[in-house]
């Protein structure tokens, strides 16, 4: 069995799973603009994902010579440690749920906001749970100031959208072929292009930033967001959040028993047990609800069926390595808070770090916007970078055995 040993080879983990989960929203948004169904995208991110808490539990849980109190991951699973399962398992229902929310969200508000205003989230509440579950090992003189720069995060992140938002209206009112709704003109704040010009315009690319390139995206995605309030994202965004905040403190209780629910003589769940009954709850959820949306579907998108998903082949390389590095990222998380205290494993919630870089990279995101925008934007992403350099100094480890 695998156990890291020191801090340092807790921080690389985090590291690592920091690129793998700031890279994989920007696939599954690359996919939605080109007009993939979400549903799915949805089903075949949650296969890959499953495979890869396998991988990980099998690999590293099992092979190898096995530690006093630390069982390999065939024998915990015969085990009585249900208490310890249900725990896993609840943080991979919140996981889901958050993924499946925020895949709608980035299409209302965008992959770097949501990104910043999940994350926030997730260290403010969730850290702060962590910090207690773990008998305060890690440093509060330096954990909580970084949690109070990603609280700042979240308001600056909310001043970024509603900036940007306003300079995507403006481009959309100064562009021939674009209206406000007749139904909302007195509010000024919705705007809808030109039904006929969606349906019969031509396939051109147009400059980043450009109102016709604002049309164009939103002619070709799947999810449409033309008309709706930026409240409407904004509140999915931060119902997102909240189940981001649970899931790494279940995954706490699940791996140490904070509260005493196992008999003295059952060993704790390892964290990789733990992650692969986490994946399974988390696969579970994904698929049901992403096959009833597949008939029920929301925000726009077209209905589907399951034959239909099965031969769409369309992007689907994409999902499934979507699904591949969102579970090593999880599972590296989780390895590294073991070790290291899971409050300072929230460090790797510096994805939208990466995921603003693909969001401008790949999706044009802030292109052409306003002076007052990209001074909201430098702002946002420096507190987060402070941020994220005092959970990670604040790391500690944890003794094992």
């Amino acid at each position: 069995m695998f156990v890291v040993e020191d801090r340092g080879g807790a921080v690389a983990l985090m590291v690592a799973s920091l690129l793998f989960l700031g890279t994989w929203p920007a696939l599954l948004t690359l996919l939605e603009r080109r007009g993939r169904l979400p549903q799915h995208t949805y089903l075949d991110y949650s296969v890959t994902n499953l495979l890869a808490a396998a991988v990980i539990a099998i690999i590293f849980g099992q092979f190898g010579e096995t530690r006093p109190g630390m069982p390999s991951f065939f024998t915990q699973l015969t085990q009585d440690n249900w208490p310890s399962v249900l725990f896993a398992m609840a943080g991979g229902i919140a996981l889901s749920i958050g993924n499946l929310i925020s895949q709608y969200a980035w299409a209302f508000v965008g992959l770097s906001v949501t990104n910043i205003i999940c994350s926030s989230l997730a260290v403010v509440l969730g850290t702060t749970m962590n910090y207690f579950l773990d008998g305060r090992i890690n440093r509060a003189e330096i954990l909580f100031p970084g949690v109070a720069c990603f609280l700042v995060a979240i308001f600056l992140s909310s001043a970024v959208h509603s900036s940007n938002a306003k300079d995507e209206e403006d481009k959309l009112s100064m562009s021939r072929g674009i209206e406000l709704s007749s139904d909302v003109a007195d509010q000024g704040v919705k705007l809808l292009p030109n039904q006929e010009e969606l349906e019969n315009g031509e396939e051109d690319d147009f400059d980043t930033g450009t109102a016709e390139f604002i049309v164009q995206v939103e002619k070709r995605r799947s999810i449409k967001v033309f008309g709706s309030s930026r409240w409407l994202g904004l509140g999915m965004v931060l119902l997102a959040g909240v189940c981001f905040s649970l899931f790494s403190p279940a995954i706490n209780l699940a791996t140490n028993d904070q509260w005493r629910t196992l008999r003295d003589d059952v060993p704790h769940l390892t964290v990789y047990t733990a992650f692969f009954y986490f994946s399974v709850s988390c696969f579970a959820v994904g698929i049901g609800l992403n096959a009833r949306l597949l008939y029920r579907p929301v925000a726009g998108v077209p209905p589907s069926t399951i034959g239909a998903y099965a031969g769409d082949w369309n992007g689907r390389h994409w999902a499934l390595l979507a699904g591949l590095l969102c579970g090593f990222g999880n599972g590296f998380q989780f390895m590294g808070g073991q070790a290291a205290g899971y409050a300072a494993a929230d460090a790797v919630q510096a994805l939208p770090l990466v995921s603003t870089f693909w969001g401008v990279i790949l999706f044009g995101e802030y292109r052409r916007s306003s002076r007052r925008t990209y001074l909201l934007l430098g702002c946002m992403l420096s507190m987060f970078i402070v941020a994220v350099v005092l959970l990670m100094a604040s790391a500690a480890h944890r003794k094992t055995g």
